[in-house]
């Protein structure tokens, strides 16, 4: 998710203060980065500089600066992928000149990807033992945020082209979901003048309800989103019983399935477990490359049943670069450095590396939470694999208690640690919470590490008392975390404060994924 950045106004920017006495402009080239005359200046930030800057000291600049970030192996937030084998890297990095969309200079590139395709989509089970079905298809996209746009886009057409053909309005488009679904779904439903219908979690259920769900359809309703892994707590939501309570009452309404996180997981961990293309009624799937596909940021995927789900009237056949292309993006051109990467994983590890992977994560996952436990936590997430591999946890209810889960998360922070605390989903009491996601690169050590810390920061917060809390949670506030002040520095005045979406409107936290 990127966010708005504000142009400052010629007012508002502080003139730099050459220092006196300095080093020539002349001198730089032959002098140490520390001794040229840029290491004694600010770093442009408003205006292009009118002179060049030798390469060695732009880079050294700039990785110093980088150096402010946090650690993203200690980044326990983010589901996305951290740690790529030396030869995956290299291959990326040998394809970043490659634009993806030219199918004609970059045939191979483009073959990639539909091996990618064929491989994702048999693993999801896409129909392909009958020649008399329709073929499956699918593209890859930026990250999971574009594949959903495009499932709610095709969604929506089959929908209206439907209404239209039998005489009917089509101007009142609605979908059901979970409202702990991640943000871009409520943007695709913005963007995309689609009308939201929220099943509610409540203080003891983080997942849909497939009963009130499917009692929500009418005959507006496009689909609905089940979460193959909720943001929150990583649990899977039941898409086989939304399903068959479909099939019993004779409703033909498509189930898109968010599998963005638990795409890459469940085959491999749970494979009994039915939620893809082997119950009728699923007619879409979007899964991350970049999360436990095991691919650096951005790849995603999104397949369909058949094209009887993806309306012509959708996609574009392109004669622009020499080769006639369809076409069905929101973007055009892209890098080819992360289908390429995806492809190096797939080959690389094939099934037995991923099952490898995701069963030891799955297995420090669940001593994590048995550890926590023992700590006194409570766990609101899955474990043995019944769920993503992360821990999701909260303080027992105790008022004589002075911290919270947003304090605790600030001393692990100073610790290094990104462990982030939220607030869940709307109707859950405003409960707060915390959690741990377990990508390939976390260890057992890592997390006897982790454990360490934790009661090292208990042990903190326990000792001070309500006095020095506020003290604390005060300065906290002043001085901030890192992620405080890049909120000060990024938010925009404009912007600032909407009521449009569950956050604004509940308090959700818009967890980051």
């Amino acid at each position: 998710m990127v966010h708005l950045a504000k142009v400052n106004k010629d007012a508002e920017i502080q003139p730099l203060q050459p220092l006196q006495p300095g080093p020539s402009r002349e001198d730089t080239l032959s002098m140490n980065v520390y001794g040229s005359s840029f290491a004694a200046e600010e770093l442009p930030a408003h205006e292009m500089p009118e002179k060049e800057m030798p390469p060695e000291i732009a880079y050294r600049m700039i990785k110093d600066e980088l150096s402010l970030d946090g650690q993203p192996l200690l980044n326990l937030a983010s589901f996305v992928t951290t740690y790529m084998e030396d030869e995956a890297q290299k291959l990326m990095t040998e394809s970043l000149s490659k634009n993806f969309i030219d199918y004609e200079e970059y045939p191979q590139t483009a073959q990639i990807q539909n091996r990618c395709v064929n491989m994702i989509a048999r693993l999801f089970h896409a129909p392909t033992a009958s020649a008399a079905t329709e073929d499956s298809l699918g593209t890859s996209t930026v990250g999971s945020s574009e594949a959903i746009m495009l499932a709610m886009l095709a969604m929506k057409r089959t929908w209206a082209n439907k209404r239209k053909a039998a005489g009917k309005d089509c101007s009142k488009p609605n979908i059901i979901m979970n409202s702990a679904v991640q943000v871009c779904w409520e943007k695709a439903a913005r963007y995309f003048d689609v009308e939201e219908r929220y099943v509610f979690c409540t203080e003891k259920r983080y997942v849909i309800d497939p009963k009130e769900a499917v009692e929500m359809i009418d005959e507006n309703t496009i689909g609905i989103c089940a979460i193959l892994g909720t943001t929150y707590t990583g649990e899977y939501e039941d898409v086989k019983a939304i399903n068959d309570l479909l099939v019993s009452k004779k409703i033909a309404c498509p189930i898109h399935v968010d599998a963005a996180s638990g795409g890459f997981v469940a085959p491999f961990v749970n494979p009994d477990l039915e939620w893809d293309f082997r119950l009728e009624n699923v007619v879409s799937i979007n899964v991350s490359g970049h999360k436990y596909g095991l691919v650096y940021p951005g790849v995603g995927w999104v397949f369909w049943r058949s094209p009887e789900y993806l309306p012509k009237d959708l996609i574009f056949n392109i004669n622009y670069l020499g080769a006639e292309q369809a076409s069905f993006t929101l973007n055009f051109s892209k890098g080819a450095s992360h289908v390429i990467g995806q492809y190096y994983q797939l080959i690389r590890l094939g099934k037995h590396g991923y099952r490898a992977i995701m069963t030891n994560i799955t297995r420090i996952a669940d001593y994590l939470s048995e550890k926590l436990t023992e700590l006194g936590f409570i766990i609101m997430s899955d474990t043995h694999g019944r769920g993503l591999p992360l821990v999701a946890f909260r303080f027992p209810p105790d008022e004589s208690r002075f911290y919270d889960e947003f304090t605790l998360a600030h001393v692990l922070r100073e610790r290094g640690w990104v462990v982030p605390a939220y607030t869940m989903a709307p109707h859950s009491n405003n409960l707060k919470m915390m959690r741990v996601v377990l990508r390939e690169d976390f260890t057992m050590n890592r997390c006897h590490t982790l454990l360490e810390d934790i009661k090292a920061a208990l042990k903190t917060l326990k000792d001070m008392d309500k006095n020095t809390m506020e003290k604390f949670e005060q300065l906290s506030h002043i001085h901030g975390s890192n992620s405080a002040r890049a909120q000060r520095k990024h938010k925009h005045s404009y912007y600032h404060g909407e009521k449009h979406s569950l956050q604004g409107k509940t308090g959700k936290t818009h967890a980051i994924c």
